[in-house]
């Protein structure tokens, strides 16, 4: 019996011993270090809105006009940090068409996170691209392009004008070139001013820039709708409209 109570107490003594199972120490998770900007692109005409189709405006030529479509591209974006580094956003193509809604605003993913005070952007499609072969996304061939020739159109104006010579009065402006003297392609260099985006985890800013239409027919070159309405080829009349809409874009404001 002793042996029995001395092996009975034996056996609890080593249960009693053992540790309980150690509970692994869950993996934390990694903290964001990325996250969106969105870039919105307002038409404008001087300090109005864009109207499309019978809304008549006045070029620098005091010419007549109406619009019935406006699109470009806006590539090859660089994003400047409050302490003066940049962030340059890789392999972006982004197609903005006023005539379709949701489509002026673009989102820029993979943002490292930080404040943001300054934009530059490309309006066009860069040389490299322009030579590359078939492409997918907003490179691949559409209305937006030619041939592999002559590459892609870098922005795109269409409307009406009583003072055009062309047929059924129309304004066909479709611009494009990127080498040689009638290279069209233009970098735009935009400052927040004071404000800043600022990138977060959680937060998506959006920078609200403006596009005034009146700058393609005025600033470098002044258009007369009765010698120029159409341009469909790169050439000097493209490189005309482009050395003028270089200078259409504006910071407006940011909603953080």
């Amino acid at each position: 019996m002793k042996k029995l109570v001395l092996v009975a107490f034996t056996a609890l003594a080593i249960i009693a011993c053992k540790k309980d199972p150690v509970e692994p120490t869950p993996t934390p998770t990694p903290a964001a270090t990325t996250g969106t900007i969105k870039v919105e692109f307002e038409a404008v005409v001087g300090t109005s809105s864009l109207t499309f189709g019978s809304q008549q405006y006045y070029n620098a030529n005091n010419d007549t006009f109406t619009v019935s479509m406006l699109k470009y591209y806006v590539s090859n974006i660089v994003l400047t940090k409050a302490d003066n580094s940049t962030f340059t956003v890789a392999n972006a193509y982004y197609i903005v068409d006023h005539n379709t809604a949701g489509k002026n605003v673009i989102s820029i993913v993979n943002v490292p996170i930080a404040n943001y005070k300054a934009i530059q952007f490309l309006i066009g499609v860069d040389s490299l691209r322009n030579v590359s072969g078939a492409q997918e996304g907003a490179l691949a061939p559409s209305d937006m392009f030619w041939s592999w020739s002559t590459g892609y159109i870098m922005a795109k104006f269409e409307g009406n004008s009583p003072q055009s010579t062309a047929t059924n009065n129309k304004l066909m402006f479709h611009v494009g070139g990127f080498s040689g003297v009638n290279n069209s392609l233009k970098t735009i260099n935009l400052s927040f001013n004071t404000e800043t985006a600022n990138v977060s985890a959680t937060a998506t800013p959006e920078v609200h820039l403006k596009a005034d239409i009146l700058k393609w027919f005025t600033g470098v070159n002044t258009i007369s709708f009765a010698s120029v309405n159409v341009v469909h080829m790169p050439g000097m009349n493209a490189k005309k409209l482009a050395d003028n809409y270089a200078s259409m874009f504006s910071f407006d404001h940011i909603h953080n």
